[in-house]
């Protein structure tokens, strides 16, 4: 069939009007229909409940910024990495803060030098002050020297101790086992002190917040359940769920938070995943497959068979679960559809031209 044919037959076929949607439904396996492969919609159940869409987030997750300034020197995680806690995954130079650490050890030797003669002095004048040898202001001011030269060593120590914290802050650790979701830096390259280096996130602790009227709060914190569907269509139940004790000031909607189990991939932190409540109940939605849904800018349409007669029907769309999409208005229970949009086009062209 040429192009010039279809886009003849599109706004023809386009002008059905808008059927009336029934109850929700699921679609059966395909049935052949006169040579076309067709879905029959049927009525879902709809014990998961009125839902949400969220979004994941790892409960632990780092991100981790360079503390002294330096040069990359190597790279030895990447994205998608898994590592273990204490894992070193990147190093910095530390031509600079080694030679702090040398320079302050060398003040610290300087310093306990000076503490322990500072230390002899005065005891020899506490000895001689005891027989009146020396006055009591030259005995006075040797522990004054002495209490200076053991302030000085214990600065001088602390010293030691910074410069060996800058020095170790040249070597990048994984704070927790998780996976490297993100690598900002390549080696050679200069960074400053809070340049974001990776981000770390354990895929054993993940969590969607999402909001909902506060009518309808005390329904789940009576039945903390939660179903949790993804797009690459698992379906899975919450580990926990809890509410919120408050209302946001603004929107006057109640967050709840949906611990989920640990799974094996694991979905990533940022994407979506719709959180349905069985506490609260509603009507069941009419699902299509995508692949059955003919798209011609904002019309979306599928072709409906009946009495061995093939129809298309614009249909009103909502959200997309997995490789389905919720159909708002449009369809009923019991319909068939075309599963193959191209095959049913052909087809009714086909029949018009034998007409």
């Amino acid at each position: 069939m040429s192009l010039r044919t279809t886009r003849w037959l599109l706004p023809t076929l386009l002008a059905v009007a808008l059927a009336a949607c029934g109850g929700g439904g699921k679609v059966q396996a395909p049935a052949a229909v006169d040579g076309l492969q067709t879905l029959v919609v049927r009525a879902a159940d709809a014990a998961e409940g009125r839902g949400w869409d969220g979004v994941v987030e790892a409960v632990h997750q780092a991100t981790l910024s360079a503390q002294t300034s330096g040069r990359v020197g190597e790279v030895l995680a990447d994205v998608n990495d898994r590592v273990s806690a204490g894992q070193v995954l990147l190093r910095l130079s530390a031509v600079e803060q080694q030679a702090g650490v040398d320079a302050a050890r060398a003040q610290l030797r300087a310093a306990e030098a000076s503490a322990n003669e500072a230390e002899l002095n005065y005891r020899r004048h506490a000895d001689l002050v005891q027989g009146r040898y020396v006055s009591r202001a030259q005995f006075d001011q040797a522990r004054a020297s002495r209490d200076a030269a053991v302030a000085a060593r214990d600065a001088a120590r602390a010293q030691l101790a910074h410069a060996g914290q800058q020095s170790a802050y040249t070597t990048i650790r994984a704070p927790y086992a998780g996976i490297v979701s993100m690598r900002e830096v390549e080696p050679g390259e200069s960074v400053g002190a809070g340049r974001v280096l990776m981000t770390v996130f354990a895929p054993d602790a993940l969590r969607i917040e999402v909001s909902v009227p506060q009518s309808d709060a005390e329904a789940i914190r009576a039945h903390p359940q939660a179903r949790v569907r993804f797009d690459d269509g698992r379906g899975i139940d919450a580990a926990q769920v809890t509410v919120f004790p408050a209302a946001d000031a603004a929107t006057h909607a109640v967050k709840v938070r949906v611990q989920l189990p640990a799974l094996e991939p694991a979905p990533w932190p940022g994407s979506t995943a719709r959180v349905a409540f069985p506490a609260l109940k509603g009507d069941a939605g009419v699902r299509v497959p995508a692949s059955a849904l003919l798209r011609r800018g904002e019309v979306n349409a599928v072709y409906v068979l009946a009495d061995g007669r093939v129809a298309l029907r614009q249909l009103r769309l909502g959200e997309r679960v997995g490789n389905e999409v919720e159909v708002i208005a449009g369809l009923r229970p019991g319909e068939r559809i075309a599963a193959d949009p191209l095959a049913a086009m052909q087809a009714l062209a086909a029949a018009r031209g034998e007409q």
